[in-house]
């Protein structure tokens, strides 16, 4: 077979299919694979008019079909499934060539591949591509990993292939290994977030502000036209004012309250642990998750007391909302800061250079967090790279002091009402906790010394300390 093709795809599943076909539109020539060849032959006869399609049946043809330095896409399911498509394919690559993981891999595994395939002179690209099926089709956010040297080669084939904000490419180089992954993951984990803050919004309109789904979506498409406007924000007003068809019902109520999760927001609050990131809104948000689909545990405290409920007027009601818009924005805001100091913290203990200005802009378009708002945290980082928080830009800083009372007012309410708020409160707990001037962690640190003479360190002077605890010799301290 003759090499023609720029780029391959391997694995044409619905994202696959619409990569390839992306890659087609932008004129590109696309050799194209799967393991059930009668799907490589479904794409070509019914996409083959956009573009150029090189369908190959066989790994060895594949390969053949690719022009140097190679370049191949692969699009199965992450895990086990990945490392058999790189063995099966590896073998017939050379020095220089490059295979690309598209899925959603743990950044550990890209770390290990990519370490393996280096080894033997393969380029291992792990890109993070966000946006579903529709973003995958005509424009995703795609957060690759790699060498410098594979980027050199893939990045403006990526670039012309993503979403387009202001004319620039949703797309760049993030770092080596494993750090387009591990972008990906974190933006899976804020996409938590936001969406369970988005949730428990709605839900506090609806049990406390007395709308109805349609009323709520209204008021969704009002904050869209403002500083919460987002592709997360719209899809919310679509999906309230809907009507299920068969019932005539909001289409909300008809839907079970169980929220399902494919893994990505459970492997950012993982690693956060090992990293010692206190990403607790994320936590949350996937917890939430958890136990909404623990059935039996929700019937047996179904029933228990719980808040007082009171009915609010129309301009309470009013009033109201403008808090929880209030609410929504800050816990947001502390959202995205907890998940840009995740990403600084694995920058520092995996050696990543990651530009989080960067990151904000190719999150403004074809990912599903993207929203007028990250305009704004590329602003900030173009000020001060050196930012360690979000909260350190006058401006974020000035909307977190005005939401104050709002924010806190909101949480109250919600207690007292006993509505769910589990990401609003940790936002706000987190945003106390950095604040406080001394935390009881000093306590903590007491009884770890009691129990397990563990030591502390002590704010009149420096080294290690540890006390006897002995009844004789209680007051007693000797240091390390």
């Amino acid at each position: 077979m003759k090499a023609t093709a720029q780029i391959g795809v391997t694995g044409l599943a619905v994202m696959g299919r619409n990569l390839a076909r992306n890659f087609a539109r932008n004129g590109y020539t696309v050799a194209v694979h799967n393991r059930t060849p009668a799907r490589t032959k479904a794409l070509v006869e019914e996409f083959g008019h956009e573009g150029a399609f090189v369908a190959a049946e066989s790994a060895e043809d594949f390969v053949a079909a690719l022009e140097r330095p190679r370049r191949l896409m692969i699009m199965v399911q992450a895990g086990a499934a990945t490392d058999a498509v790189i063995e099966e394919f590896a073998p017939l690559l050379e020095d220089g060539d490059m295979i690309i993981d598209g899925g959603n891999a743990h950044f550990s595994d890209t770390r290990r591949r990519e370490q393996s395939l280096r080894e033997r002179g393969i380029h291992f690209v792990g890109a993070g591509v966000s946006g579903g099926e529709e973003g995958a089709l005509n424009g995703p956010s795609i957060m690759p990993g790699g060498s410098p040297e594979s980027y050199a080669s893939l990045g403006p084939m990526f670039e012309s292939i993503s979403a387009k904000v202001d004319g620039e490419p949703c797309a760049t180089h993030v770092g080596t290994d494993g750090a387009g992954h591990f972008v990906k993951m974190v933006h899976n984990g804020i996409e938590y977030a936001d969406m369970q803050l988005i949730g428990e919004a709605y839900d506090l309109l609806r049990r406390v502000g007395g709308y109805t789904p349609p009323q709520i979506a209204e008021i969704f498409r009002r904050w869209n036209k403002g500083r919460l406007d987002s592709y997360l924000i719209e899809i919310t007003a679509e999906v309230l004012a809907h009507t299920d068809a068969a019932t005539g019902e909001p289409f909300v109520d008809v839907v079970m309250d169980a929220a399902g999760q494919k893994g990505t927001g459970r492997w950012t609050v993982q690693t956060a642990l090992d990293l010692g990131s206190p990403v607790t809104a994320i936590a949350q948000a996937t917890f939430a998750r958890a136990a909404s689909s623990q059935d039996g545990l929700r019937a047996a405290y179904r029933g228990l007391p719980g808040g007082t409920h009171w009915d609010l007027s129309g301009t309470e009601a009013e009033r109201f909302t403008s808090q929880v818009e209030h609410a929504l924005y800050a816990s947001k805001l502390i959202a995205y800061d907890q998940g840009w100091k995740m990403i600084l913290d694995a920058a520092a203990e995996y050696g990543w250079d990651i530009d989080l200005g960067e990151v904000a802009k190719i999150w403004r378009g074809g990912c599903i967090i993207r929203a007028a708002f990250l305009d704004r945290i590329r602003a900030a980082y173009a000020v001060d790279p050196g930012l360690v928080s979000l909260l350190s830009d006058a401006g974020f800083a000035t909307e977190i002091k005005d939401a104050q009372v709002p924010w806190r007012e909101v949480v109250s309410i919600a207690t007292r009402r006993g509505v769910p708020v589990p990401a609003f409160s940790a936002a706000l707990s987190y945003y106390d906790t950095l604040r406080a001037d001394r935390l009881p962690a000093a306590l903590t640190q007491g009884q770890r010394d009691f129990f397990g003479a563990h030591t502390y360190r002590r704010t009149d002077r420096q080294g290690s300390f540890h006390t006897l605890w002995g009844e004789a010799s209680r007051d007693e301290t000797e240091m390390l």
